[in-house]
């Protein structure tokens, strides 16, 4: 019997590769013998991530599109030489499905498999479809999304099935309260400077409850110095600060509420382990999809949002300050997510991956 083999293509973030891992996983639980390839950019946290799973990986010279102002000279500049890449790839690998899980290195070879009569699946973990994802829709085979109202957009192929995110974050227990809040505090992968800025800048106005916080916080590596130096400086002692947090799961596990970031897999997180959190978008993400994304929480109650043009550091503390003196806010905040918690989305999105390979699927 021939090997199969099984391209996922995607990434740019973490937010992008870890969706992808986890139904690789479940991919290779239901049927060891599948050769999964990986297929990303040139980041150094993508290989990072790849070689931390030990997972077979090929990069692309590609850059985004969309809102790079000048820098799209470049991005089309390498264009050509990927979709030259992507080419040679899916004729060396001949794989029997290529999946596409955001981001723009997922273009190039998921449209190429496409015009080459291969199956092929993309996975939208946000509200509104990304760029990518929309050029995509007339020529993919199927669609998961995460959001009943991303549906209309792929025009019959989509299934509403989530967003995939590692097994850890839905094994979580209740978290035991105590006196202290612990809180945990990242920007996404690379990290946020407005975000680490905004929690620094805060400090002065948490201090008083200093010895009753405990806060860890993933920075990115630009930024790990001197948000390290200014927690030393305003005398939080029950600190941890490091560039990225490869076990997440355990920091989710530990804290009581989350200070973060609205990127899609964040969210899905945040709705897998049932924590509650204080959501700041990003402003500038492409077609305003963080906002978008923090507001379903926050229509629910399961959340609280910031927007960047409404921060202040003093109004901030004081939403932090909140939680620590109402836990049943955190209590409420984590019944609410069970709305929109949905089981085994890995599990679903592989089966429904096989079913495309079988050969009795048409376009």
């Amino acid at each position: 019997m021939s090997e199969r083999r099984i391209i996922i293509s995607g990434g740019g973030t973490a937010g992008h590769l870890f969706p992808a891992l986890a139904v690789g996983q479940k991919l290779k639980e239901k049927d060891p013998d599948l050769r999964l390839i990986y297929v990303g950019g040139r980041r150094a946290l993508e290989k990072t991530i790849m070689n931390h799973h030990q997972a077979e990986f090929i990069s692309l010279s590609i850059e985004g599109l969309k809102g790079q102002g000048l820098k799209i000279i470049k991005s089309l500049l390498l264009l050509p030489f990927s979709l030259f890449k992507s080419l040679f790839i899916l004729l060396r690998l001949k794989p029997e499905l290529v999946i596409g899980v955001g981001g723009y290195s997922s273009g190039p070879i998921v449209l190429l498999a496409s015009w080459l009569k291969k199956p092929t699946l993309i996975m939208e973990q946000n509200l509104r479809p990304g760029f990518t994802n929309r050029l995509l829709i007339p020529w993919v085979r199927k669609a998961v999304v995460a959001f009943a109202g991303s549906l209309p957009y792929f025009k019959g192929k989509g299934t509403l099935i989530g967003n995939p995110v590692r097994e850890e974050f839905y094994s979580q227990m209740p978290k035991e309260r105590n006196s202290r809040l612990s809180i945990l505090v990242f920007g996404g992968s690379q990290g946020s400077h407005f975000l680490n800025q905004s929690l620094v800048s805060s400090l002065p106005y948490l201090k008083v409850r200093k010895d009753q916080l405990r806060i860890f916080h993933q920075t990115g590596k630009q930024d790990l110095k001197w948000v390290k130096e200014n927690y030393e400086v305003s005398g939080f002692k029950d600190v941890v600060v490091e560039p990225f947090f490869f076990d997440m799961p355990r920091y989710f596990q530990e804290s009581d509420i989350v200070i973060s970031r609205a990127g899609a897999t964040t969210i899905a997180e945040l709705i897998a382990a049932q924590k509650a959190s204080l959501l700041v978008p990003f402003s500038k993400a492409t077609d305003n999809h963080q906002v978008l994304n923090a507001q379903e929480l926050e229509r629910i109650q399961a959340a609280e949002v910031i927007l960047e043009e409404e921060f202040n550091p003093e109004y901030f503390a004081s939403k932090i300050l909140d939680f620590a003196e109402d836990r049943g806010k955190i209590r409420a905040m984590e019944k609410n997510l069970e709305a929109l918690k949905k089981e085994d989305v890995a599990e679903k999105i592989a089966s429904l991956c096989l079913e495309l390979m079988e050969p009795t699927q048409k376009d």
